[in-house]
């Protein structure tokens, strides 16, 4: 016939003979129960367990599994078995009863005539005499134990001894079983919020490319993870003007969202007032300088494309270099002047690149150079070049010829790219991923 794991513990009005042989098969028995109630890490399971299982080897009246409400001051009823009056959910208030006594002295409390009791609170009419017993972990009150019993000093002093090694157990098993429910909704909430604010970071990126006279421009950019601290933008300016910008915040996460974020409100209203990039990422950096946390900057290409006279006007913050790719040949376009915004104050200097009929341009990203696979090899920038000079190139083709090259691996780090080219040129449709 099967037996509960408490199953012959001696829990009768008789004492338990005080044997070694005894002794062992009690700490036998202890820790299989141990065992049962320490794998169980749900709570909703774990405590009705407790419960059934305790009940069912004491035959008791009433089994009660009090914890520690850490919302409101007092204990909650999280399991019973045996009770007619309260149920499940049922609050008990700071200093009620024998468990509101056991909660203030931290001490078991023994009642073998309940109606001798003056803690005792009355409940089934055949209890005759109840234990309870706190469950401390690591100093902290968990919970409180109780059982009730329909005879006269049903628990002698070695069957009070076993449930006070019991309950050690119960109170490890749910303090891990707390835990582990906190953090699991921790998990669950976080991952709630970066959702959200993925959604909020991709509302920011441009909905569609724009429409330039003579010219096809399109953006793209794939977040290593939830949010990214990678972003581009399309501006529309003065004059059938557009800015043009590509930049990457230090650090990843939300973090590095929140200060994207700002920072692109901030070039947003700079840009409809200043007089070039170069000037634009100078006031930048002078605001960035003063609001930006200590160790925080933006690496960021800065450009003004006049479709009317075909010249793209481009200021470098500490960015990579964008690649030009000509009939004639290509060139990386360096800077003289221009640190990352937000260290220092800087200068940024100015480079005008006309834009012939079959003349294409990249703003990218590191997450696309420096993208590697388990051998440390990377995208690198002549891998980004032979892309780049495909005369069917798209920001689609070439995020997904990033992606075949690392095999699997995925990407570590933002990846984000702008081509822009002569209008009739396919440089993709894209905006953002």
């Amino acid at each position: 016939m099967a037996t509960s794991p408490l199953t012959d513990f001696g829990f009768s009005a008789q004492p338990m003979p005080e044997t070694s042989a005894h002794r062992i098969a009690e700490l036998v028995r202890m820790q299989k129960f141990a065992q049962r109630i320490t794998s169980t890490l749900d709570i909703e399971e774990l405590v009705p367990r407790i419960v059934d299982e305790v009940a069912a080897s004491l035959g008791c009246v009433e089994i009660n599994l009090y914890l520690r409400d850490p919302e409101q001051s007092g204990f909650v009823l999280a399991g019973v078995r045996g009770c007619s009056v309260y149920g499940k959910g049922h609050h008990l208030k700071p200093g009620d009863g024998m468990v509101g006594h056991v909660a203030a002295t931290g001490k078991m409390h023994y009642a073998p005539d309940v109606t001798r009791d003056p803690y005792y609170m009355a409940c089934e009419p055949d209890t005759r005499s109840e234990v309870a017993i706190p469950l401390q972990r690591e100093g902290e009150l968990v919970g409180i134990f109780t059982a009730s019993h329909c005879e006269l000093n049903a628990f002698c002093s070695d069957q009070l001894r076993l449930l006070q090694g019991l309950c050690d157990h119960v109170a490890v098993a749910v303090h891990n079983a707390r835990r582990f429910g906190d953090e699991r909704e921790q998990r669950k909430r976080m991952s709630r919020e970066a959702e959200e604010a993925r959604s909020i970071q991709q509302a920011l990126l441009p909905r569609s490319s724009p429409l330039i006279p003579g010219f096809s421009v399109s953006g793209l950019s794939i977040p290593a993870g939830s949010v990214g601290g990678d972003w581009f933008d399309f501006i529309p300016l003065r004059d059938g003007r557009w800015g043009l910008v590509l930049a990457d915040v230090s650090g990843k996460g939300t973090a590095a969202a929140l200060l994207m974020s700002a920072t692109r409100g901030m070039l947003r209203s700079l840009a409809q007032t200043g007089s070039g990039p170069g000037e634009v990422l100078t006031r930048l950096n002078n605001m960035m300088i003063e609001d930006f946390p200590s160790g925080r900057f933006v690496t960021m290409v800065y450009a003004e494309l006049d479709p009317a006279s075909r010249v793209l006007r481009i200021a470098n913050a500490g960015h990579l270099a964008p690649l030009l790719v000509e009939p004639s040949g290509h060139r990386w376009i360096n800077h003289e002047h221009g640190l990352p915004l937000g260290i220092s104050a800087s200068k940024f200097s100015e480079t005008p690149v006309t834009l012939g009929e079959h003349s294409r341009i990249a703003f990218y990203s590191d997450g696309i150079t420096e993208a590697d696979i388990d051998s440390g090899e990377e995208y690198g920038a002549e891998r980004l070049l032979a892309e780049m000079q495909l005369p069917d190139v798209t920001v689609d083709g070439l995020l997904a010829d990033v992606r075949k090259f690392t095999n699997g691996t995925g990407l570590r780090d933002d990846a984000t790219v702008i081509l822009v080219g002569a209008r009739g040129t396919e440089l993709g449709s894209s905006t953002n991923a």
